[in-house]
């Protein structure tokens, strides 16, 4: 099972209820075991671990261990990919990589939850393999016309670039906020972030319009460039 996303088998191993995390593991070794013979990379948070089977998978002849802090997500293009308990942050940065085959050893479903729409991985469960393809998407969000405009805009701007997000549209988002208030005070950040995601902004991005939002929601004000200062979106 794939996405348009993620176009290459891509599947999810989820613990079950007294299962233990060894089993989910194994399951996941296995089916990525199964997949076209590419080279093997895996990804642990740290280079210590008490997995048996990835320490298996680890020894064999010509399997790559990267960690954390040793890997980057280029370096998994054309390659079968097991990345163990990834975070939200590090299931966002497999937007755009394209490994030959991927799993995923989840450790948090609510990590996992947002990237499941986006993947539509096969579910790996001791009973079996289970398609996530019928998983619902977030509900459309209808918001105001200004704000849906604006958002839809840094979407458009965002789809540009291959990075995403670039400093100025981030400033004119942080300035417009500040610059007038009124246009997002009755604007919840759970809409923000569902709109954004409906427009395919990357995960990374989503995160940051919407923890700009948070943070006004606060009453924190940001720094920005003096270009940007007094800029705001057309009323």
């Amino acid at each position: 099972m794939s996405s348009d996303i993620y176009p290459f088998p891509i599947a999810l191993s989820r613990l079950a209820n007294r299962e233990s995390r060894e089993s989910q593991t194994l399951r996941a070794v296995r089916w990525l075991l199964e997949q076209d013979a590419n080279p093997v990379v895996l990804v642990t948070p740290r280079r210590d671990f008490s997995s048996v089977s990835l320490k298996a998978l680890a020894g064999r002849a010509g399997v790559t261990h990267l960690t954390w802090r040793t890997f980057s997500p280029g370096s998994l293009a054309g390659c079968r990919v097991v990345h163990a308990w990834p975070n939200r942050e590090h299931l966002n940065k497999l937007w755009g990589v394209r490994p030959a085959a991927l799993v995923v050893v989840e450790w948090n479903e609510s990590d996992s939850a947002e990237w499941l729409e986006d993947a539509a991985p096969v579910l790996l469960l001791p009973g079996g393999a289970r398609s996530l393809s019928s998983v619902a998407p977030a509900p459309m969000v209808n918001l105001p016309e200004d704000v849906a405009s604006i958002l839809t805009s840094t979407a458009r701007w965002a789809a540009g670039y291959s990075g995403g997000l670039k400093w100025n549209e981030e400033d004119k988002l942080k300035v417009d906020m500040m610059n007038r208030p009124a246009r997002w005070a009755d604007v919840t950040v759970e809409q923000v972030r569902t709109k954004c995601r409906e427009l395919g902004m990357q995960p990374k991005d989503v995160d940051t319009v919407a923890d700009f939002l948070q943070r006004r929601k606060e009453g924190r004000r940001f720094n920005v460039r003096s270009s940007y200062r007094d800029f705001h979106f057309g009323s």
